[in-house]
């Protein structure tokens, strides 16, 4: 059985840095995209940071130049360092896993969420 064990989050000011990390806990047999997902009420849960089976790193527009994801694929690790927080940053940050058969996504694995607060 496969979870992902995140840590990170909390309340910064604006202007302030956080930093979350996600673990894989468990085997993997397949290529897998892995990053980070955000979720406010009411809204959709959105993209915010993902490493693709192709080494490419898509980020949403309002976190380029801010966020920064690494990966280390032998420790099943990502880390999302946030830079320069904004109070839209405000969310729930989901670990999030895809498992790929070929070019598709055939699995989805998620963490329980982390609450990040940008706040003065």
């Amino acid at each position: 059985q496969v979870h992902l064990v995140e840590s990170g989050g909390g309340l910064e000011r604006p202007g302030g840095s956080l930093t979350l990390s996600c673990a894989v806990s468990g085997m993997l047999f397949l290529p897998t995209d892995m990053g980070w997902y955000r979720q406010v009420p009411g809204k959709q849960r959105e993209l915010v940071a993902v490493n693709t089976i192709g080494g490419i790193t898509n980020y949403t527009e309002s976190v380029k130049g801010r966020f920064t994801l690494s990966r280390d694929r032998l420790k099943k690790t990502v880390t999302m360092q946030m830079d320069r927080l904004k109070p839209e940053d405000t969310a729930i940050y989901y670990c999030y896993l895809g498992e790929h058969e070929g070019f598709v996504v055939t699995k989805e694995l998620w963490g329980q969420g982390t609450q990040v607060t940008v706040s003065a």
